[in-house]
């Protein structure tokens, strides 16, 4: 069974990595930073991944009850990421990076603060 935590980690760990970001051709630039859109990328992969099965875990019960976070986005970005990769739009990756990561990480530490 899945950790509650893990999507909250994992939430940390982008915001440690977007910090090192200022533009989305800080992504683009350089080989690390492909280097390091790929690795967030892989996370918000994760995250997603964990919000469905938290979903499905809780009967689409839990999640409805912090619309502050677009729990279907969420998730959907776990699709388009793992599915259409080659067609990755870095800005907006840098856009959740920069207006919507924090948001789902307090909202993920809020829910496990309420279990």
């Amino acid at each position: 069974m899945m950790c509650w935590k893990t999507p909250y980690y994992a939430t940390e760990k982008i915001e440690q990595r977007c910090a090192k970001v200022n533009s989305v051709d800080d992504f683009l630039d350089t080989e690390e930073g492909q280097i390091l859109l790929d690795s967030i990328c892989m996370l918000l992969i994760a995250v997603g991944e964990a919000v469905k099965q938290i979903d499905k875990i809780t009967d689409k019960t839990l999640l409805k009850n912090y619309p502050q976070v677009e729990w279907k986005k969420v998730a959907g970005i776990r699709d388009i990421l793992s599915h259409h990769y080659f067609d990755l739009n870095a800005e907006t990756v840098f856009g959740l990076c920069e207006k919507r990561i924090a948001v789902l990480k307090n909202t993920l530490q809020e829910i496990d603060d309420s279990l």
